[in-house]
């Protein structure tokens, strides 16, 4: 069985899709050593000239691009539009694997999508003008394409079948998993240096993710300001990047007096894109954490809060009720009070987050790319036969 993997989003590190990707790739490798040593897995991907090919994705590669994502894209959509197919890209190859939402046209390769989430089509609004226009005329094509869908959750899966009419038998559900390294971290030096490094107060509200308008962040700037006036030593810490469409946020940041970020008594700290080996310890550190989505086709950043013991309180909507299960705080994404009753009870009540934070890490024991990885070889074995 030769498979190639879309790695792009991993080289990239794209956010959720690069957890993914990397997730994906390191549990194929880790479970299937016999099939690592039969060179069965590869990658393909793009923007080549910028990426600095290492370990273990040096071994591995089966075709790269210089093209950039723009012309790499109009690339990928011309192959439906009478270009050439890309079979004679990937000689000995049986299945090519898309993890980025990009599947270029095969006639003799069998194909797996995977599907994170459809976004895209139902809130376009979240997404810029160029991007909702190629993903409208081209994600229903690249789902009917392939041969296989993967959703990460059965609700991308019920969107997939109720908006594009994708049949359910196609739709194989199988859930991200958690990097072993998010784990609970006690130890307070480590913690101390990670503290001072961000110049955090020692309590502390912590929210992961992307500064767009779909992880409706704005609303933690009212919780913060409620919160205080009874905690008034307590802060909010959004660690992400800018994205797009990123300013309305800004605008409510400086309209709420918040806009003075680097001021050593800021109520809202804005910490940027924190590097992998910072995150489990601030996830450890946090009195609560925060994720307040408006949707999500998986939402890794809970789970991966649970896995640090990070008491967790999230929005109810969409897929995060499958990922936080009973062991967090499900909310309306739109009702302020109850998140920051929310955050006022747990930070009153001690016990409540002890209890919550031995249920986080038990939860999210039962995420594992180990088990995404079992169950999408199961898959690509369905496909061949």
């Amino acid at each position: 069985m030769k498979v190639c993997i879309e790695a792009t989003p991993a080289l990239r590190q794209q956010a959720g899709l690069g957890r993914y990707t990397a997730g994906l790739i390191a549990g194929l490798l880790h479970t299937d050593p016999q099939g690592t040593a039969n060179g069965n897995y590869s990658i393909a991907f793009n923007q080549a000239q910028h990426m600095r090919i290492q370990h273990p994705y040096d071994k591995l590669v089966q075709y790269r691009s210089n093209l950039g994502n723009k012309p790499w894209r109009l690339r990928v959509a011309a192959t439906y539009f009478g270009l050439p197919a890309f079979d004679r890209h990937f000689p000995n190859i049986q299945i090519y694997h898309s993890t980025g939402h990009l599947l270029p046209r095969f006639k003799t390769i069998r194909t797996v999508f995977t599907l994170h989430d459809l976004i895209p089509l139902l809130f376009p609004e979240y997404h810029l003008p160029m991007n909702r226009i190629f993903l409208k005329e081209m994600f229903p094509r690249f789902l009917r394409q392939a041969n296989a869908v993967i959703a990460v959750s059965e609700h991308s899966k019920r969107d997939a079948i109720k908006r594009l009419g994708i049949p359910a038998e196609k739709i194989y559900v199988v859930p991200e998993g958690v990097e072993p390294s998010f784990m609970h971290v006690p130890q307070e030096r480590i913690r101390e240096e990670v503290r001072a490094k961000y110049r955090l107060p020692s309590r502390f509200l912590l929210s992961v993710g992307t500064i767009e308008p779909r992880k409706n962040l704005a609303l933690l700037l009212d919780v913060i300001l409620r919160v205080r006036e009874k905690h008034p030593d307590v802060v909010l810490a959004i660690a992400g990047k800018d994205g797009w469409l990123v300013e309305s946020f800004y605008a409510k940041l400086k309209a709420l007096g918040l806009d003075d970020v680097n001021a050593a008594d800021a109520p809202v700290r804005l910490l940027g894109r924190v590097p992998d080996e910072d995150l489990p310890i601030l996830l450890s550190m946090t009195q609560v954490f925060l994720y307040p989505s408006l949707y999500e086709g998986f939402g890794l950043p809970p789970l991966e809060a649970m896995a640090c013991g990070a008491p967790v309180v999230s929005s109810n909507a969409s897929s995060l009720p499958e990922v936080v299960g009973t062991a967090g705080v499900l909310i309306d994404p739109q009702d302020t009070g109850k998140w920051v009753q929310a955050c006022l009870g747990l930070l009153d009540q001690p016990d409540k987050r002890k209890a919550m934070h031995l249920a986080g890490i038990h939860r999210a024991q039962q995420f594992t790319w180990q088990n995404t990885a079992n169950e999408t070889r199961k898959i690509y074995e369905a496909v061949l036969n």
